[in-house]
């Protein structure tokens, strides 16, 4: 299977040993921008976490179907063109939606299937539906999956300006 090379946007410069990945997962697109956003702000690389068989485009098939049975069987899913590795990355800013008062079940493979030994963790999530406890059960997802890595209490907003706040304070730093 071939593997999926990070993209990077060239805007800012870091120092090689803080480099940054923007790892994202988007169904209807919102953390998409969210993610896209942060890459402007901060010239990372980024990664879209897709799962290998795509969700339906249909809200109730994949709401009420697909996700919510990956919750409850807590799954894996195979991800799409993985990662080689992220062994170059001392930071990885994650973006995602709360499915089922979680992550998405994609995330959770994306995050075991790498070494994020002595990296940190920035979670950015938001939701439609879903309220300040179901993402920080997303969190503890999070540190359960990401072994080894300092996972942050994160974000939970949509608001750009609360997310640029917070790169800027926590991420660039």
């Amino acid at each position: 299977m071939p593997t999926q090379e990070p993209s990077a946007t060239p805007d800012v410069t870091l120092p090689e040993d803080n480099k940054i990945l923007v790892a994202y997962f988007s169904w209807s697109g919102t953390s998409e921008r969210i993610a896209q956003n942060i890459i402007n702000q901060t010239g990372a690389d980024s990664f879209r976490i897709e799962r290998e068989t795509p969700y339906s485009t249909n809200y109730n098939e994949v709401a009420y179907g697909e996700a919510q049975t990956e919750a409850e069987t807590n799954a894996r899913p195979p991800v799409k063109d993985p990662l080689q590795s992220v062994s170059q990355y001392s930071k990885i800013i994650l973006c995602y939606p709360i499915w089922w008062h979680t992550a998405p079940m994609t995330v959770g493979t994306f995050l075991e299937s790498y070494d994020f030994t002595g990296k940190t963790i920035y979670p950015v999530s938001q939701s439609a539906s879903m309220d300040r406890g179901q993402y920080e059960e997303s969190v503890s997802f999070i540190k359960e999956c990401a072994k080894g890595a300092t996972v942050d209490d994160g974000l939970f907003s949509k608001d750009n300006t609360e997310i640029q706040n917070y790169i800027n304070e926590k991420v660039l730093k």
